[in-house]
């Protein structure tokens, strides 16, 4: 179906003051520390929270679900109740959501009043037809995937839920066992928002959990897609730091913006000056950006100074909904030069490491943090899982200093080691390949790429802008970001 016969589909429904019904739609569990999780949960960018009351888990006191509606209005998050429309009555939810022998919607709206949500689960075109058409605000659709919170005897499967997509105009929210490795695939047959429970609220994280669902839905916006915004020093030459950190962002299809921590005098041969600016001042460009361009990642580059790191760290931290950075420790230049100080690694360890969604170190970089040498795959993998430790959520070393025919980056996600390999090029033209590939791959996260998909375009991008470098200068010349944006299928030319 072309996009011009795709249905209009209708965000805001019977009014325009209701809530959008799209994005990450969190459930609740019978968990110890729900609150905590799910306040967790809400900075990782949900947009709708149901409290679900089933399965003969924990008891909650009315008490405990004021607070979940106050959290939720906090974050300016919609809070519906599942299906008892007295509960959602006694406490003012924002709606209700209905099973198939919960109620009907016209007696919810009779209860609740017409300014309210009413949301109802069906498993078949014709219940999401008839919902539909019975003023229903919104269609729970599923179970897509088997899931363990509920016994499930009939799987529609993605392909129903597309023609579910394709014949209501109202906003489906697809249901039952979605998590970050299959929600793109829901988001691409056209769900508005995609329900979890155990995915976000059973991470050891809620708070990254939602958020990588929540990047997903970027895939479904026009170019530019995604906003990356880049911290990093500038490089003169042009090869490497800021300036390629926006080349990339841009050649990539996203919009990019620049917080610059230092200036430095520089070429293909060497860094002969380096001005670190005032914290301060750095703190004056992020606010300005932050205010008024809503940002889809972070990524960083050369932070240099503990004081830097610092002030970074602070207010990041500070931000109320968090946002996914790829952190690339620019330590070392081509040329040897120290672009991070030689007191600030235990700074970087303690305070911008744990921020990081993904950190991006060559084997040096990862040595150092390390305080130790990788030999061998098996030592990366360990030094992989070491560094996790240290908290970052998702860590990538690049073997990019090993010797062998392959250059072998190693991904470790909490759980399970990715290995990304490319032809080894021999070439003294790799100026700028750290900058680069992170940025190409918080570029890629900010169009709604899961991370695995993110990493190996990244890696596809940086293996051919290196293979295409031209010799520009007289020393390690830039790689080619053009060559490997038309060589990827990125731009035309």
């Amino acid at each position: 179906m072309s996009d011009s016969t795709k249905p209009l589909r209708l965000v805001v429904n019977k009014g325009a003051d209701k809530p959008l019904i799209k994005g990450v739609y969190l459930v609740t569990d019978q968990g110890d520390n729900l609150l905590a999780r799910v306040r967790s949960a809400l900075r990782g960018g949900v947009s709708l929270l149901q409290y679900r009351a089933k399965g003969g888990g924990k008891f909650r006191t009315l008490d405990d679900v004021i607070e979940l509606k106050r959290l939720c209005k906090s974050f300016g998050v919609c809070f519906l109740i599942n299906d008892d429309m007295n509960l959602a009555r006694e406490v003012d939810a924002d709606g209700v959501h209905l099973g198939q022998d919960d109620g009907t919607i016209a007696s919810a709206r009779e209860m609740l009043g017409t300014d309210k949500i009413v949301g109802v689960s069906t498993h078949t075109l014709e219940e999401a037809l008839r919902a539909e058409k019975e003023g229903a605000d919104y269609i729970g659709f599923g179970a897509i995937y088997p899931t363990a919170s509920k016994k499930v005897e009939h799987i529609p499967g993605v392909n129903i839920l597309a023609a579910v997509c394709a014949a209501t105009k109202i906003p489906v929210v697809a249901i039952g066992g979605v998590n970050a490795t299959n929600a793109a695939t829901i988001i691409d047959a056209g769900a508005d928002a995609v329900a979890t429970i155990s995915a976000v609220l059973s991470a050891p994280r809620p708070e990254v959990a939602a958020m990588e669902l929540n990047l997903l839905f970027n895939r479904k916006k026009p170019y530019p897609r995604g906003n990356v915004l880049a911290i990093a020093g500038s490089d003169s030459g042009g090869g490497a730091g800021i300036q390629a950190d926006i080349k990339t962002i841009t050649l990539l299809g996203s919009y990019a913006s620049s917080v610059l921590t230092a200036l430095t005098a520089q070429n293909t041969r060497e860094v002969s000056a380096i001005h670190g600016l005032p914290p301060t001042f750095i703190l004056e460009q992020l606010d300005s950006i932050l205010s008024d361009i809503p940002q889809d990642v972070i990524k960083t580059g050369m932070l240099h100074t503990p004081a830097i790191m610092e002030a970074l760290a602070e207010r990041l931290e500070e931000n109320k909904i968090l946002h996914p950075v790829v952190v690339d420790p620019v330590m070392i230049s081509k040329s040897g030069a120290h672009l991070m100080e030689r007191d600030a690694v235990s700074t970087f360890s303690d305070r911008i490491l744990p921020l990081a969604y993904l950190l991006t170190p060559n084997l040096p970089e990862a040595e150092r943090l390390l305080g130790r040498t990788l030999k061998n795959e098996r030592e990366i993998e360990e030094g992989a899982r070491e560094i996790h430790s240290m908290g970052a959520a998702n860590v990538l070393i690049k073997g990019g200093h090993m010797t062998g025919k392959e250059s072998v980056d190693i991904l470790f996600d909490g759980d399970d080691f990715h290995r990304f390999a490319a032809d080894r090029i021999f070439t003294m033209n790799t100026h700028g390949t750290g900058c680069t590939y992170a940025s190409a791959i918080a570029a890629f996260l900010s169009q709604g790429e899961p991370l695995f998909q993110a990493v190996e375009k990244g890696k596809q991008f940086i293996s051919a802008a290196i293979r295409h470098a031209r010799a520009t200068g007289k020393g390690h010349s830039p790689v080619n970001h053009f060559a490997a944006a038309c060589l990827t299928g990125q731009i035309k030319h």
